[in-house]
């Protein structure tokens, strides 16, 4: 990825993302303003998480760029909950000390300050007196709240969640909606891969709507019109993910 000086914290520039040479992105152009609070949505298959994966640097484009207007800005990736190893052995403090990893180097020492940190994350997110739980033990929100501590630490200036709020009770996706108003607040770039559209509606005033590539790209209400949603939903059907790569047509 390669910085660009603007007051946009990523744009993308004809971008095609895929695996083994099939597009699940493709001919995406555009930008995400630093500071912003934006969603993904779109149809199953749409290619919601390919495009996050390609943000964080996790999967290389096929055609096109992403490029980032700090060339060392951080970047906090929070996956799915189904490619998380729930049955590693390490307990909820250590999963959340990994935060600190940045600044501390995978051999460095954790101090006096650190933990402090760790216990103010943990305090934030609701999961005191669970420091010693192993995270096999968790509920499915109680390990949300813990991987959300551990993107407090990692202080990151873009942070991308790709279905955080999936198959968690009411009151816990509260907690961490706040902390994502918390650092919209505090003018980071989050980017979220969302399915319920009311929720999105309610805290997102940007979004993305994407079958494969764009088909509404700016404020929430407009994106998500109706006439969007169905174009979105009939592009994915007639889509074929066999496709071999495309290239733009001629203009």
């Amino acid at each position: 990825m390669r910085a660009v000086p603007t007051n946009n914290a990523i744009r993308f520039e004809d971008l095609t993302l895929g695996y083994d040479r099939h597009p699940a992105v493709h001919h995406l152009d555009g930008e995400i303003a630093a500071g912003s609070l934006t969603a993904v949505v779109g149809p199953n298959g749409a290619g919601k998480s390919t495009l996050l994966k390609g943000i964080a640097g996790a999967l290389p484009p096929l055609d096109g760029r992403i490029k980032l207007a700090q060339a060392r800005a951080a970047i906090a990736y929070l996956p799915q909950a189904m490619d998380i190893d729930r049955s590693f052995p390490i307990t909820v403090y250590d999963l959340v000390a990994m935060g600190l990893w940045r600044r501390v180097g995978l051999f460095g020492g954790i101090g006096k300050a650190d933990r402090a940190r760790i216990e103010e994350a943990l305090t934030a997110v609701g999961l005191t007196g669970f420091e010693r739980r192993a995270i096999g033990t968790l509920s499915g929100g109680q390990m949300q709240r813990a991987l959300f501590a551990r993107l407090l630490l990692q202080d990151a200036d873009i942070i991308l969640l790709d279905e955080p709020f999936t198959a968690i009770d009411a009151k816990t996706t509260a907690d961490l909606l706040d902390l994502v108003r918390r650092w919209h607040d505090e003018k980071r770039t989050v980017v979220a891969v969302l399915h319920d559209l009311e929720l999105v509606r309610r805290v997102f005033p940007q979004t993305l709507l994407i079958a494969r590539e764009p088909v509404a790209w700016g404020k929430t209400e407009e994106a998500l019109g109706g006439d969007n949603l169905l174009r979105a939903r009939r592009m994915i059907e007639a889509s074929n993910p066999d496709a071999p790569f495309c290239d733009r047509p001629a203009a």
